[in-house]
């Protein structure tokens, strides 16, 4: 029983790198193979690079379609955002400490960055209140990870959130 169990993961995993490196580059699928890789915790900084402490978790779920990131897992202030595929479209919906819900969409990606832009949301309204609005993840050397979350209120920027995280051992 034990090796069908190995077998059928195995197998599993096969299908799911098989389906990655069929995905046309600059894909939704890509991108989101691009995120599936950061699994695992990544600990660092926030605001600067010497900043407060902070770190964050991504975990897969969904049967391996969705990535769920949690920032500042385990503490009053965790947050989470969900990113998964809808057809041709990566998303991203980050479920906010403030309580509303921003999505937002790949809008580009390069070998280094993924950039997202907001499409809509829930529990706000985007013509006022504060919400995330667009980011940007940049996959650095040596196993180092930069995000930006732009802040708006209503349709002007107020702040840029930074993290500056390296994956823990």
């Amino acid at each position: 029983m034990r090796r069908l169990t190995t077998w059928t993961v195995g197998l599993a995993w096969c299908a799911a790198a098989a389906q990655a490196a069929d995905a046309p580059a600059g894909s939704a699928q890509e991108a989101l193979g691009r995120i599936k890789a950061l699994v695992g915790t990544w600990e660092g900084h926030i605001a600067t690079p010497d900043g407060p402490p902070g770190s964050v978790r991504y975990e897969l779920t969904g049967g391996g379609t969705t990535v769920v990131e949690r920032l500042f897992p385990g503490t009053d202030h965790e947050m989470m955002t969900v990113y998964h595929v809808d057809g041709e479209k990566l998303l991203a919906t980050h479920y906010c400490a403030m309580g509303n819900q921003p999505m937002m969409k790949l809008e580009t990606a390069t070998a280094r960055e993924l950039s997202f832009g907001f499409v809509g949301g829930t529990n706000m309204d985007a013509s006022k209140d504060v919400h995330i609005h667009s980011g940007r993840i940049r996959f650095l050397d040596g196993g180092r990870l930069e995000s930006e979350w732009d802040v708006y209120q209503g349709p002007k920027k107020t702040i840029t959130h930074k993290f500056f995280v390296a994956r823990k051992p």
